[in-house]
Formats: C-alpha cells, sequence, structure tokens
C-alpha cells in the first residue's frame, strides 16, 4: 500500500498561532508582496529607448546639419530611417516575447499557512517574513524557509544545477524554486520577493550584460571614415590657402563630408536583417528574443553549456546494477522495484521502475510498503515469494551497511561507483529481522539522446565548446566524456584563470557561472551559453548569445536572446548559420559604405583641386548619400549563405578590400572629369549631373560585387536588391535626363557613362577575385 502523510498530524504538532493580522499588515507594509517587482516597458518606451544612445546620436547629429543646411526632405529621410529601425526593433521584441510567454515572476501558487491559530489556504504572493508554513511532496517552495520540524528530500537543480535531490532537517533552510520530493516540514518563511534566493537570481539578470559589439563597429567604420575626411580636408585647407580662397565656401563641403561619414542606414540594415532570420528561425521551432543575438552568433567561438537538463535529460536512469553473491542483475533490480514507490513522481523510483519495465520482468506479490522516508533514508517492502516473506530495504548504502550483512569490500564498491559521477543505492533483503545486502545500484543523469551528435556539428563550426555544472568532478568529467566534450576538468579557479586549457569545470554555481562568461569574454572570445534552470539566467544574460533550451524556466527564457522550442540541442546550428547569414549582409554594407563614402570624398576634394570647383554640386550629394543608403538598407534580405568558421570583423581587411574599390572608381572618376573639361568642354553644371550619374552607376556596381568572394554575376541577389539597384539607375538617369534638379545631358552621354562604369565594373571585379585569391580568403561556399 502506497504511502500517504498524515497532513492534520503535522500541521496540529505544531504549538504556536503563527502571526496576527495585525502584525502581517506590518510587515506587507515594509516588506510587500511575495514577487519580485517588473518593470513594465510599453511599446512607446520601448521605442523612444531605441532612439537614445550613441548609434541614433550620430543619426540625430545628421538630422540637425540637414536641418541646419535646410534640406528638411533630406532630414525627414534620417528622420523616418531612425524611426523605422527603432520600431521594427520594438515590434520584434514584442512578438518574441508574447511568443514564448514573457516573465511572469509572480508566484502563481498556493500554501498551507498559520494565521491567527489557523491553517489556511494562502496565494503564495501574499506570504511575509516569519509566517509559519507547511510544505509536502510535490510542493513548490514558495520562499526561502527554515525548517523547524520534519524531514524533506528537495530537488535545487533549477537554482544550483545539481541534479541530486538534498535533504534537509530542522534548523536547515530550503530555498525558494525548489521542489519536495519525499516527506514534509513545518518551517518559517525567511526571504520573501527579491530578497530570496530566487530574486537574488533574477536581480543578476537585470544586472547582466554584454558588450555592445554593434556600437564599437560603428564607431570603428566612422573612424576609419573620418581619418579619411581629415587628411582630405586638410588637403582642400591647403590648397584654399595657396588659392586665397575664401573658408566660407570650404563650409558646406565639410558638413557634407560628415553627413556621408555617419552611417544612417546600418541600424536599419541591422534590423532588417535580424528580423528576416528570426522570422526564419521561428519557422524552425527557434524563437529570437534579441535581435543581436542572431548576428553575434556568426562570430560565437566559445560555446559553455550547462550540464544538467541542457546535455542531460534531468531524470536519473541506472548506469549500473552490481549484484552480489550469486544474485543476477536482474534479481537485484527485482528486489528494488519492490521497494520503489509506483506512485510517486519521484525521480528514483521512476528510474528503477522504467528499467524494470523495460527488462519485461515479472513483479513480485507486494502484501506491504513503506514510502522512502527522508529521515531514514530508506524505503521498505514485504514480497510473497516462493511461500516466503520476504522483506526488501533500498537506500543509502550507509545505512543499509549498518543495519544488514555487507560484502567486506562493500565500501570500496560504493565509493568506485561513486567516482564515476553516480549516486549509489543499496538493496537488502531477508527473512525476518536478518537482512542481507543483495547488490548496489548506481544511478545517472543520461546524456541526451542527441548531445553528443549536436556537440560534433557545433564543433565542425570551428566552436570550442565547455561544460558547466554544479554537480562533482566525476559526474562533469563521466557525462563531458560521453558527450564527446573532453574530460579536463577544471575547478572554478581554472575557469576563472586558465578556462581554455580545460573541457569542462564542476562544483559551478550561479555567479559562478556569471563570472566565468565575463572571463571569457575578457579573453576576446565572442560567448555563447546554453542553460535552462534559474541558475543559468544571469550567464544566459551576461553572454553575447544566450540560448534556452526547450525545457527552460521562464526566467532563463527571458534572460536569453534565443529559446530552442524542440528538444534538440542541434538547432543551435541553426541560429550560427542565420548569423552567418547576418554577417555577410552587413559585411557587403560595411564594404560599400567605406569604398563608397572614401571615393566620394576624394573625388570631391581632388576635383576641386584640378578644376577649381567641386565636381558635383553639394546640394546633389545628400541625393547621393539617401539614395544609396536606400539601397544599402535592403541589403538585409540579400542572398546569403554561411561559412564553416566564425566570423571576425577584420576592419583592417575590409578597409584593404574597401581601398580596391575607392582606388579604382576615383581614378576612372578623375579620367571622365578631365575628359569632360579637356575633351567634351562641357559647363560644370553639366560635369556636375554626370559625375553625379556616375557615383550612383560606380555605387550599385560596388554593391554588386562586394556580395561574393567570386565573380559578382556567379550569386543572384534577392528580389528586393535587385529591385532598388534598378530604381536607383533608372532615378538617376531620368533626373539627369530630364533635367531635375540639376542641368539636362543627352542621352548618348548617359548611355556612354553606363557602359564605360559596366566595363570597369568588370576589371575590377577581376582585381577583387584576384585580391581574395592571392590573400588565401576567397569563400569556396556556395549558397545552399
Amino acid at each position: 500500500m502506497p504511502h500517504t502523510n498524515d497532513t492534520a498530524g503535522i500541521e496540529n504538532s505544531y504549538q504556536g498561532a503563527g502571526l496576527s493580522a495585525a502584525e502581517v499588515r506590518e510587515k506587507q507594509a515594509q516588506f510587500g508582496y511575495n514577487e519580485i517587482p517588473e518593470k513594465q516597458v510599453g511599446p512607446l518606451e520601448g521605442i523612444f529607448k531605441r532612439m537614445w544612445g550613441p548609434i541614433p546620436w550620430l543619426l540625430e547629429a545628421a538630422m540637425i546639419f540637414e536641418l541646419i543646411l535646410g534640406k528638411a526632405v533630406q532630414a525627414a529621410v534620417v528622420f523616418l530611417l531612425l524611426v523605422f529601425s527603432a520600431v521594427v526593433g520594438q515590434i520584434q521584441e514584442s512578438r518574441a516575447k508574447k511568443a514564448i510567454g514573457y516573465l511572469h515572476q509572480q508566484l502563481q501558487i498556493s500554501t498551507r499557512t498559520l494565521r491567527n491559530g489557523q491553517w489556511l489556504t494562502l496565494p503564495a504572493r501574499e506570504l511575509v517574513p516569519g509566517d509559519i508554513v507547511h510544505i509536502n511532496v510535490g510542493d513548490i517552495v514558495p520562499a526561502d524557509l527554515e525548517i523547524l520540524s520534519g524531514t524533506v528530500s528537495v530537488d535545487e537543480s533549477a537554482l544550483t544545477g545539481e541534479s541530486v535531490e538534498v535533504t534537509r532537517e530542522a534548523g536547515e533552510s530550503v530555498f525558494s524554486a525548489s521542489t519536495v520530493r519525499h516527506g514534509e516540514v513545518i518551517a518559517r518563511v525567511s526571504a520573501i520577493g527579491a530578497q530570496s534566493s530566487y530574486g537574488k537570481t533574477a536581480a543578476l539578470v537585470r544586472s547582466a550584460e554584454a558588450p555592445g559589439r554593434l556600437q564599437t563597429l560603428l564607431f570603428t567604420i566612422v573612424r576609419y571614415l573620418a581619418y579619411v575626411d581629415l587628411v582630405l580636408a586638410g588637403i582642400l585647407a591647403v590648397t584654399a590657402v595657396l588659392r586665397s580662397a575664401p573658408w566660407q565656401e570650404l563650409l558646406p563641403f565639410l558638413v557634407i563630408l560628415f553627413i556621408a561619414t555617419i552611417p544612417i542606414s546600418m541600424p536599419s540594415s541591422f534590423v532588417v536583417a535580424n528580423s528576416l532570420e528570426a522570422k526564419h528561425l521561428a519557422g524552425e521551432h527557434v524563437l529570437v528574443t534579441g535581435l543581436t543575438g542572431i548576428q553575434e552568433a556568426a562570430s560565437m567561438n566559445v560555446l559553455l553549456v550547462d550540464k544538467t537538463g541542457t546535455l542531460t535529460n534531468n531524470r536519473p536512469e541506472i548506469a549500473e546494477l552490481v549484484p552480489f553473491a550469486r544474485l543476477s542483475a536482474d534479481d537485484l533490480l527485482r528486489l528494488a522495484a519492490a521497494a520503489s514507490d509506483d506512485t510517486s513522481n519521484d525521480t528514483i523510483s521512476r528510474a528503477i521502475l522504467a528499467a524494470f519495465a523495460a527488462r519485461k520482468l515479472t513483479a513480485p506479490q507486494r502484501t506491504a510498503f513503506t514510502a522512502f522516508d527522508p529521515v531514514r533514508k530508506v524505503s521498505t517492502a514485504r514480497i510473497r515469494e516462493n511461500d516466503r516473506l520476504l522483506n526488501i530495504v533500498l537506500g543509502s548504502p550507509a545505512v543499509i551497511g549498518k543495519m544488514a550483512a555487507v560484502p567486506e569490500d562493500f565500501l570500496e564498491r560504493v565509493e568506485w561507483l561513486s567516482s564515476k559521477g553516480s549516486r549509489v543505492l543499496a538493496v537488502a533483503s531477508g527473512e525476518n529481522e536478518t537482512l542481507v545486502c543483495q547488490g548496489l545500484i548506481a544511478l545517472a543523469d543520461s546524456p541526451r539522446e542527441d548531445a553528443r551528435e549536436s556537440i560534433e556539428k557545433i564543433k565542425e563550426l570551428g566552436i570550442r565548446v565547455f561544460m558547466l555544472t554544479g554537480d562533482t568532478p566525476g559526474t562533469a568529467r563521466a557525462i563531458a566524456a560521453q558527450v564527446g566534450i573532453g574530460s579536463r576538468i577544471g575547478t572554478l579557479e581554472d575557469a576563472l584563470s586558465r578556462p581554455l586549457d580545460f573541457d569542462g569545470f564542476a562544483n559551478v554555481y550561479p555567479e559562478d557561472k556569471y563570472r566565468i562568461v565575463q572571463t571569457v569574454q575578457k579573453l576576446g572570445m565572442v560567448v555563447g551559453m546554453t542553460g535552462d534552470g534559474i541558475n543559468d539566467a544571469p550567464a544566459l544574460k551576461q553572454a553575447d548569445v544566450g540560448i534556452a533550451v526547450s525545457t527552460a524556466t521562464d526566467v532563463a527564457k527571458s534572460a536569453a536572446r534565443v529559446v530552442l522550442t524542440e528538444p534538440r540541442l542541434s538547432d543551435i546550428t541553426k541560429v550560427i548559420a542565420s548569423g552567418h547569414r547576418v554577417y555577410r549582409r552587413m559585411m557587403t554594407w560595411t564594404i560599400t559604405k567605406l569604398a563608397r563614402t572614401a571615393e566620394l570624398a576624394a573625388l570631391l576634394t581632388f576635383g576641386f583641386i584640378f578644376s577649381g570647383f567641386f565636381p558635383v554640386s553639394l546640394s546633389l550629394i545628400v541625393f547621393i548619400v539617401v539614395m544609396n543608403d536606400m539601397v544599402t538598407l535592403t541589403l538585409g534580405t540579400d542572398k546569403a549563405w554561411p561559412t564553416r568558421v566564425p566570423e571576425n570583423w577584420n576592419m583592417p581587411l575590409l578597409a584593404k578590400i574597401s581601398a580596391i574599390f575607392t582606388a579604382s572608381w576615383l581614378a576612372l572618376g578623375l579620367g571622365l572629369l578631365w575628359f569632360y573639361l579637356q575633351v567634351e568642354q562641357i559647363s560644370p553644371e553639366q560635369i556636375s549631373s554626370l559625375m553625379f550619374l556616375y557615383l550612383i552607376y560606380s555605387a550599385m556596381a560596388t554593391i554588386l560585387m562586394t556580395r561574393t568572394r567570386d565573380q559578382f554575376w556567379s550569386f543572384a541577389p534577392s528580389k528586393w536588391v535587385a529591385a532598388m539597384i534598378a530604381v536607383n539607375i533608372l532615378a538617376a538617369s531620368l533626373m539627369a535626363g530630364f533635367g531635375w534638379l540639376m542641368a539636362a545631358v543627352s542621352l548618348r552621354s548617359i548611355l556612354i557613362l553606363l557602359a564605360v562604369t559596366l566595363a570597369a565594373m568588370l576589371v575590377i571585379d577581376r582585381l577583387k577575385v584576384g585580391y581574395y585569391r592571392a590573400t588565401g580568403i576567397l569563400g569556396t561556399e556556395r549558397p545552399s
């Protein structure tokens, strides 16, 4: 017969009266409710927050300069790009939060509580420090408690990451979010809400934050372009002084240089690229809650994986049966099954009974049963076998070693099994009070079926995988070896001093995981982190790519930037592939931005030096910037393919590639300027129109060439990119042909310029491919 707890008995055994109504009101005024306050951010506030910061400030500065120059239309375009980026980012985040059921930290459970001498069932939200509560098997501990009487076994894996149950007795504490597996206690509430262990972990989540690589990248681009601008502005200033030209004539040019340097469309391009990949991943059962997590995945070179619930199933299974004397393994399992509770949800009984069912053994006739007692640390049963009554005891080897006859090497065998990371149980049986230990059962948290294959796939992408766990070194070493991570398991000290010399780390707790992530980041690594429990949340938030697995708690899901909704660890590779696609698109944007901005600035500077006037009207420069940015905005939709190594934003390398395009287009541009001045001898106004066309044509050609490391025709652009390029070329040609906002030029001049640009494009593309081959970075990947 299954064991049942006498709830009224333990409650009646407590002699106190609990808190009075007046004391409860006083404590609620002092401590508040048992919940973790959550700051609600509305849609408008979320949008405005995205419009405040270093990157938006650059765009807002560009908008102000446009207004100073009297360019209201261009200022409006910049403003719309700024709002677009903020709105799309907010919409994507809102969708993701709805999809995963955004964090509700208020405790939605009820608890037996003693108030005014009466036991009541109250919402856990109303608990205050000092309350007397009764918790039983299956209860989730609603607050941090100090045990007054009774004993319980609790599962603290949600907090500590340890999959083994722990026993707590009178005078000890149990922590909020733990689950009671055995026993019952009367306890006093010691901490609630944000002051509980659960709440402090959530506070760590709020304080954690990964470094902002997008801002760093943007400012690096601006810095590179600023160097070019300063050099050109200096050359121009010297020229103006030598020619005695008034400095007021140069001011509009300097303002234009500033506007051209600011990466107006980059934030929006990133948002578009990440949002499209987020939509694609949603179709693959992967939810994205933080868009930057996708782009960071491309550069991720270290992945920290939590063991419990991520690499393992977080449920013990029988790892080994060690029968003594002449007993068979099946007979040992039959005895253990008889002393297991088939009505309980405890992990040990489930593991033993699952193995019993898998072997299709015949159950003995059980005549009596007493469930596991946390005080005695055993469960007992009586069975009828061969007309004999046999007593069976299942439980702690230390306890059974005192109540039953054991082999001489009993302790050595227990220690040997424990050294492999297993939890060991002993089984004894006998007639009357004479018991003999019949064998040992080793239980271990089993690896997930896809764990080894998933780790192999991730390693194939050039990513180092490390395991973090709150379990012992023996358990950590066994699991890490089974899933293919390695066997070099270090300590916390190792993790904080030389983490790259190991494969994993044991005895790691919540604040330790957070510090380990920071340590690896300080080594220059882009860090991914997977996890499922409350204990993982701070590290998930701090990581560049925080990934919550399908079984994760709400806290973990909220902290992560990516949530796997299916129990497949290999889905991480889908996130990495999406990151590579975003990287490819943004690399095209970066090279194009560097090349065309430097080309524009240099052409204006040297054109002024050689001709005495700016070869392109400054009023048209803003149109060039905006039209180019409208095309690069669509790069977020472009076709791209993943590589099999972590990407690296190597700005010096990208600058060298950009220099090839800049120098080539600048040489051709200066040649065209000479041709129009000396051969065609057309007016400066018509030269301005044709050079405007040339800058548009060459920018569109650069976009097509930078998309791939092979010949530009080997990989077609997306429909949006192709359409916007065509619209830009057509619009610019019509503006020049009909004289809209500029002097009109002949159709013959437009067609000749277009043909010359296309011919130059073929030559420059060969130079690009040759450079990639010479440097050994020619991509051999093809779109999938």
